[in-house]
């Protein structure tokens, strides 16, 4: 069994620029079969209240592609529910990424095992560190622009930036999500 470095655990499969750059048949390529998704900063900016058209469109297109779609944040409010209402999205019961129970609960919901599964997020000290922690296909994607919960963005986005020079990854790609091998 190959060894695992501590900071491997934060290194994403891909680093994409936005979500809507994630090509649901690259992923059928490479076995995956659903797909756990971020809310803040990866399908929405933080605290918004609407999804953007090109968001909406990118996961209108998944779902008939045959992708299931589970939503896992630790934001749980009033919003929250309108925005995974709006999408049709059903969210995974849970909290504290990036404890795996929520990333678990979103497998049996799509009836995936992790190696037929997709994590897309934004921050990889929650996102990327508990999908790599079950194995799953981890895709991380520039946030998106605007407001950050405060704790994120004075503690985990100094923390981050530390990561991505030691990570050595390349700038995330535009428009053009690798081919499978």
């Amino acid at each position: 069994m190959a060894e695992v470095s501590v900071l491997d655990l934060f290194r994403p499969r891909l680093w994409l620029a936005a979500i809507t750059d994630v090509d649901p048949e690259q992923l059928r390529a490479r076995g995956i079969r659903g797909i756990v998704l971020d809310l803040d900063n990866t399908l929405v900016p933080y605290g918004s209240t609407a999804v953007p058209d090109e968001v909406r469109g990118w996961v209108q297109g998944v779902r008939a592609a045959g992708f299931p779609l589970v939503l896992v944040t630790n934001n749980r409010t009033r919003r929250t529910r309108d925005l995974a209402e709006s999408l049709a999205l059903p969210i995974a019961p849970g909290w504290a990424k990036p404890t795996t129970s929520m990333f678990r609960r979103a497998m049996e919901m799509m009836g995936t095992i992790p190696a037929q599964t997709a994590l897309v997020g934004d921050q990889l000290l929650t996102d990327i560190l508990g999908g790599n922690r079950l194995g799953l296909f981890t895709i991380l994607v520039t946030r998106l622009e605007g407001r950050e919960f405060p704790t994120t963005r004075l503690i985990n986005r100094t923390i981050e930036r530390v990561l991505l020079r030691l990570l050595r990854l390349p700038e995330p790609a535009r428009r053009a999500m690798p081919r499978a091998p």
